[in-house]
């Protein structure tokens, strides 16, 4: 094993960078700490180059680092790399996820216009992954999906879905070329989610948390859906609506 014992160290330093996006952008990979993470990493075969570890801490005998290099540092160098206030002791380099453009006809997506918050994009994901979606599709004005609070909001999903970065005015008529029936999110000249009987594959698209979806897309779609409100909220949080209907879609099938 290899070791590290100073934060100065310059490829600790060339790790640091992949806190930000400009650096994860230039390298093609992000760090991800915590043991839970790290494992669903390699357990779904992420492209995984590095593995930090606290020279405290173990790595549990069931974990198959095939190719991995292992780096054995000090707790200093743990917390200039990790992002929460109190790290597990673990955290790894993963190259970005090779995006698959492959679209199934039967399948279930998701299209995001503007998703903002990191604990919304991540808990989309995560339910989506529940839900048995086939893929997600983040449009423009997009967090990051490779920001740590992202990362840890999918709790592992991330490892277990394609997503691409694309522009949705070319994903949508490329979707439905495909035959996938493509489902906005509006109350203005929608319809309630539970009205709707999918016969086929489906894309559902989820907008930014303060304007919705941009009405150039809503025009492009074939029906848009709602989440009726009865009491007195005016909305619903973007996550909770995109798990109601994407269970609702689910159960209609």
């Amino acid at each position: 094993m290899n070791r590290i014992t100073s934060p100065k160290n310059g490829r600790v330093k060339e790790w640091k960078k992949l806190k930000n996006r400009k650096g994860r952008e230039k390298a093609g990979a992000y760090i991800i700490e915590g043991f839970h993470l790290v494992e669903e990493a390699l357990k779904h075969h992420a492209e995984v180059t590095d593995l930090i570890i606290e020279e405290s801490m173990r790595i549990p005998n069931d974990w198959h680092t095939g190719n991995v290099t292992t780096w054995v540092v000090t707790e200093p160098v743990i917390k200039e790399l990790a992002d929460t206030e109190t790290p597990q002791g673990i955290v790894a380099i993963v190259q970005f996820q090779k995006e698959n453009h492959d679209v199934k006809p039967d399948g279930a997506y998701i299209l995001l216009d503007g998703i903002q918050d990191p604990g919304n994009l991540g808990t989309i994901i995560r339910t989506g992954d529940s839900a048995g979606v086939d893929g997600v599709i983040l449009g423009p004005g997009t967090v990051d999906v490779y920001n740590s609070k992202v990362l840890r909001s999918t709790q592992g999903s991330i490892f277990h879905l394609p997503l691409i970065r694309g522009d949705l005015n070319e994903w949508v008529p490329m979707l439905k070329e495909k035959g996938l029936k493509i489902y906005g999110t509006a109350l203005q000249d929608g319809v309630p989610y539970t009205d709707e009987r999918p016969d086929g594959g489906y894309a559902l698209m989820l907008g930014n948390e303060a304007n919705g979806v941009h009405p150039d897309l809503l025009e492009q779609t074939d029906l848009n859906l709602y989440v009726p409100i009865y009491g007195k909220a005016e909305s619903l949080n973007v996550a909770v609506a995109a798990g109601v209907l994407l269970y609702g879609l689910k159960a209609a099938e």
